[in-house]
């Protein structure tokens, strides 16, 4: 696991997935800037033909909005309340199925 930190762009993590050969992104977002910050992680994801990652969100998010990110290619969002297990049981799942290559 690889934690990038606070405040990075959306091009500082797909550099770092990248360079570190990550199967899977994993995002949180507290500010409500999920539409706008979760799709362009994934855009930049794509332009580093890195289409195969799973990309995953959680954070403050309302219902409303997970269709909208799951069209731009977040395999699975998880709100307040999801416990690690089940994080961790969606990857091994996913990983390797689900990417943001497929929109």
């Amino acid at each position: 696991m690889i934690y990038t930190g606070l405040r990075q762009t959306p091009a500082m993590i797909a550099r770092t997935a990248l360079e570190e050969q990550t199967d899977v992104v994993a995002l949180s977002c507290l500010s409500g800037a999920h539409g706008h910050l979760f799709p362009a992680v994934v855009n930049e994801l794509r332009s580093r033909n890195m289409g195969e990652t799973l990309v995953i969100g959680g954070g403050n998010i309302p219902q409303e909005d997970i269709p909208f990110l799951l069209e731009r290619g977040i395999a699975g969002v998880f709100g307040p309340g999801t416990t690690m297990k089940e994080v961790a049981d969606y990857i091994r799942t996913n990983v390797g199925k689900k990417s943001c290559g497929a929109s």
